[in-house]
């Protein structure tokens, strides 16, 4: 997603680049310990209801309680309205987040957003909730790109 944006100067355009999480949470000293998977390199709006399937399947698979997605910002809100039931059923936490700004950029709210989904992970119910701009959104339905 946008997040992960760098800009190609072969295409002259903006391309999903390398994941920039590890960066983040290595510049914020991120005091837990984190196992990175990377599913896909697409921008959200070319997900594909397999791309979700599959993110849903790796998310039930993994051994793990508590989830962070990093994930394109116009369609959050349709992951995670597939991960919700399930991961209420599994007891896992999911969060998903990502930027309007590529981390790239001076001004990205990438570390923010990024930062914010780690530190309120272990304090939100199971299910699949998005975290985005200081805001808390657990209702897929309430979600709305401003």
């Amino acid at each position: 997603g946008s997040i992960d944006k760098i800009y190609s100067a072969q295409s002259s355009s903006f391309i999903v680049g390398n994941p920039s999480v590890k960066g983040i949470l290595r510049v914020a000293r991120c005091g837990r310990s984190v196992r990175y998977h990377e599913l896909c390199r697409k921008d959200s709006l070319e997900l594909t209801d397999e791309d979700r399937s599959e993110i849903l399947a790796k998310c039930k698979e993994c051994s793990e309680k508590m989830i962070v997605i990093i994930h394109g910002t116009d369609t959050m809100n349709k992951t995670a309205a597939i991960l919700k039931a399930e991961m209420i059923k599994m007891a896992k936490v999911v969060v998903i987040t990502g930027a309007m700004k590529p981390e790239a950029f001076k001004d990205s709210d990438a570390a923010f957003n990024v930062g914010s989904a780690f530190a309120l992970l272990p304090y939100l119910e199971p299910g699949a909730h998005v975290v985005f701009h200081s805001l808390v959104f657990s209702d897929p339905e309430q979600i709305t790109k401003k």
